[in-house]
């Protein structure tokens, strides 16, 4: 066991590398698996200590979920600039986000595996954070419909369902790229990219696919 730490700190560091050690642990071992006592030993501080500033492991896994939600939210949004032109702007959000999520692997692991995978209230703090993220892909596909002047204009239904979509397919390849060598964050994006912007633009200029009859 390593040497817990004495030396005083402000409440916010010290939590911060609670936070840290816990988000390696859970998103390495599992949240089942995870223990207190390796989060404690990482984060070189006691358990009683880790139990006094976050109350338990549900609710140190929450403060993880929430953390780390927060944090890839902050990247897409900071990742888009609103003076380029709508698939511009996926393209920054999209590198934004598989950066931001190989970066940080171990959050990564907490939110689109852990959490979702242990049921409540875990699931909730994900789904909150993915529907924010769902909305804002929205946002930016009905902004690039405006700007398309495509007459009629897709659906609110069709444009939440191709958000949907876009969202789903960006978590997954995260997921993959993430496991797979030399996978850039860079290459991520240009593969959805490649994947879905063709389809958008095709229904944004009034080309929809159609089946056969």
């Amino acid at each position: 066991m390593g040497a817990v730490k004495t030396k005083r700190m402000p409440r916010a560091v010290r939590e911060r590398q609670m936070l840290d050690a816990a988000v390696r642990i859970f998103g390495r071992r599992g949240y089942r698996a995870a223990s207190m006592d390796e989060i404690a030993e990482l984060a070189g501080v006691s358990k009683p200590l880790v139990y006094l500033y976050l109350n338990s492991k549900e609710d140190l896994f929450t403060a993880c979920i929430r953390r780390e939600a927060a944090a890839l939210t902050e990247a897409v949004r900071t990742g888009v600039r609103p003076d380029l032109p709508a698939d511009r702007q996926l393209w920054e959000g999209l590198r934004a986000f598989f950066a931001h999520t190989a970066a940080h692997p171990d959050g990564w692991s907490v939110l689109h595996l852990q959490a979702r995978t242990h049921g409540e209230p875990f699931a909730s703090e994900v789904a909150a954070m993915r529907a924010e993220i769902v909305a804002f892909v929205t946002r930016l596909i009905a902004d690039a419909a405006r700007e398309a002047h495509q007459v009629p204009d897709p659906s609110e239904r069709e444009v939440a369902g191709l958000a949907e979509a876009l969202v789903g397919a960006a978590e997954s390849l995260a997921a993959w790229a993430n496991t797979t060598p030399r996978v850039t964050a860079r290459q991520a994006a240009s593969t959805l990219m490649n994947f879905a912007w063709s389809g958008l633009s095709n229904l944004l200029q009034g080309h929809p696919w159609t089946p056969a009859q």
